[in-house]
């Protein structure tokens, strides 16, 4: 029965569960962080000390104590791992994407209404400062009606990393998976499902058995989408532009938590999320008839805020922020791109 906190585990102890999971896990005074799942090592013992480091994912499903398990497994594992937990009576968080196919993510949305147990998402990247800023500047109007959205998710890794499962041939893998799923999460989060979707999806560099490059496209009434993600990007432009009719807004940069996190960093730190004032991004508008150019800050970015929802939805029955369905048509989105660019 919970109480006040959430016991919780997670289910693996790479990236994802050591740098976007389990600090704030421990920040967090509503959950009680119990268990973590370690095949080959201890890691997290010297992070963590008071948590129990087991080394089969089972442990937690069967660990009747455990209300919620958070899974950060490769793709090809979220949907079987899921089932099992849901079967078990516990809460999920899957890591983004949500499963490798949009019927895998049906099957386990009505799994959880069956079960009466909650399926969270982490597409944490609705937190990042950067969108935050963007997203209010929309809802606020200040460029007017927006005609057009262009966002990159862009790096230079231009070597091929067989040992990575992101970059295997294996049912999730690939970049439009990995780093699409936040582009389109975001921009459907800001304009809802598109009436088209094209694509262009790539292998570009050398031996890789994977998408390494994608350009997608999503048509909608009066508004156009353009969202790219590439490996081979020396040097990165902006990674928002919102055009509306009044004006322009441009953003460089990327949001600082990842790389607070990854220097150990725990939430909460002094101006945590906070960007550096040469990364704001710069709005070209028209007020008044007169034309303004100038520097807007960037809000404060708070992955928080994912787990500030899960708490409240679990103990509170808030409205998810993150819902099943708008994870799993983002799933839908990547399909129908694939689908698209073999054309």
């Amino acid at each position: 029965m919970i109480k006040d906190q959430i016991k919780t585990g997670i289910i693996g102890f790479g990236l994802s569960g050591k740098v976007f999971h389990a600090p704030f896990l421990h920040t967090h005074k509503g959950f009680k962080l119990e268990k973590i799942v370690e095949r080959k090592s201890k890691e997290s013992k010297k992070i963590y000390p008071y948590v129990e480091v087991v080394s089969d994912y089972k442990n937690l499903v069967n660990d009747k104590e455990l209300d919620l398990i958070v899974i950060c497994t490769p793709n090809t594992l979220h949907a079987p791992m899921a089932k099992e937990c849901l079967e078990a009576g516990k809460h999920v968080i899957i890591e983004k994407p949500f499963t490798p196919t949009a019927k895998e993510a049906d099957e386990l949305i009505k799994l959880a209404e069956k079960a009466e147990r909650n399926i969270f998402v982490y597409h944490n990247r609705r937190w990042d400062g950067d969108f935050m800023t963007l997203k209010k500047i929309i809802d606020e109007k200040i460029l007017g009606d927006i005609y057009e959205y262009e966002a990159h998710f862009d790096r230079f890794t231009p070597d091929w990393d067989s040992d990575s499962w992101r970059d295997k041939d294996i049912a999730g893998g690939g970049i439009l998976f990995d780093l699409g799923a936040h582009l389109i999460d975001q921009a459907m989060y800001l304009f809802g499902y598109p009436k088209k979707v094209t694509a262009n999806i790539q292998a570009q560099r050398k031996n890789s058995p994977v998408d390494d490059y994608f350009h997608l496209e999503l048509e909608y009434p009066k508004l156009k989408v353009i969202l790219t993600a590439g490996m081979m990007v020396k040097e990165l432009g902006p990674r928002f532009t919102l055009k509306g009719n009044k004006g322009t807004y441009k953003k460089s940069g990327i949001d600082p938590q990842e790389d607070l996190l990854k220097a150990g960093l725990m939430p909460g730190t002094t101006n945590w999320g906070k960007e550096k004032k040469e990364n704001w991004g710069i709005m070209d508008v028209a007020i008044d008839g007169k034309h303004s150019v100038y520097q807007t800050e960037t809000l404060a970015g708070n992955y928080m805020g994912f787990y500030d929802n899960v708490y409240d939805v679990i103990i509170n029955n808030a409205e998810m922020v993150v819902k099943q369905k708008e994870a799993r048509n983002v799933i839908k989105i990547i399909e129908m791109a694939f689908t698209d660019s073999k054309k």
